[in-house]
């Protein structure tokens, strides 16, 4: 059996971008309870919605930063692979705490279509302004990164995302003002619910589907398998098993079978460099076979794990 693990390429929450991620946090941090304040005293459901994705975004940035952080910790001989897979567990703490905070503001928008209450439509209308402006601020300090760290990117996807809501419910706020129909308010807080509904339903599944040790859903396993397969010396590949160790972080063991029986170190660290350029996959370990029938692989069969 033969092992290799390798993370060539791959930063997850680069220390140049800790200074990012605390300020990021900050400005959010206070500009949910910005809008929670404000929400309440200018009777605006909308702003509470928009303060609900802002504190998504906020434990998506606490998430992102811890990843690099348990994605460092050491392995002891109890937890072998360390403490990556608590970035898994948090990611769908995230999700379920998203989903039951959206169902409590969408309990009170349909409420609300039935008493509906005044709304100080320009106290909405700034308090807004200033979330476009946090947001957009945020999303370009990881704009540099985006293309290198996953991690990275999903910060600026949610702090851009962020911008575009922020300006919906400021389109929301003028309307109210020149229509006076306090119904907009409901109406607004509806739909952003159905927008973090929409992006955390994703979150909830993958991390369900992590959990449960499934192939992550950027790797499709029957390329994997035929990479495998077309190996020089390989002739069958079997109990091929591809699963996420953390969020950012992917592993494959598999056994190889080789005929002639002899262990191929160049071929061995190629496969290493190619399994992780071609397929994200830092973590590898395989175990080689010569096939011999006389002693066949009791995990050779499909169905057997």
């Amino acid at each position: 059996m033969t092992h290799n693990d390798g993370h060539h390429g791959h930063s997850h929450a680069p220390a140049n971008f800790n200074k990012a991620f605390a300020i990021g946090i900050g400005l959010n941090t206070a500009y949910v309870l910005f809008e929670v304040v404000f929400g309440i005293l200018g009777h605006s459901l909308a702003l509470l919605a928009d303060a609900g994705h802002n504190l998504s975004d906020v434990l998506g940035l606490l998430l992102a930063w811890g990843a690099g952080t348990m994605a460092k910790s050491i392995p002891t001989k109890r937890r072998t692979y360390g403490l990556r897979g608590s970035s898994i567990l948090a990611a769908l703490f995230n999700a379920i705490f998203l989903l039951l905070s959206v169902g409590a503001i969408a309990w009170e928008a349909v409420r609300r279509f039935n008493a509906p209450t005044d709304v100080a439509a320009r106290t909405v209308i700034w308090v807004s302004l200033l979330g476009i402006g946090i947001n957009t601020a945020t999303a370009l300090m990881f704009i540099s990164g985006r293309k290198g760290d996953l991690n990275i990117r999903g910060a600026f996807l949610h702090m851009a995302s962020d911008a575009g809501i922020s300006a919906g419910v400021v389109i929301a706020g003028l309307a109210i003002l020149w229509t006076g129909w306090h119904w907009i308010d409901p109406v607004v807080s509806l739909l952003i619910s159905a927008v973090i509904i929409w992006g955390t339903w994703d979150l909830l599944r993958e991390s369900v589907n992590l959990a449960l040790q499934a192939v992550p859903e950027n790797i499709e396993p029957e390329k994997v398998e035929r990479y495998l397969e077309q190996l020089p010396g390989i002739s069958k590949v079997h109990d091929l098993h591809i699963w996420a160790m953390s969020t950012t972080e992917t592993a494959l063991t598999a056994h190889l079978v080789k005929p002639d029986g002899k262990l191929d170190d160049l071929l061995l660290d190629q496969t290493q460099h190619e399994l992780h350029d071609r397929f994200g996959i830092e973590h590898m370990t395989l175990q080689f076979e010569c096939g011999n029938t006389d002693h066949s692989c009791s995990q050779e069969p499909k169905h057997v794990v």
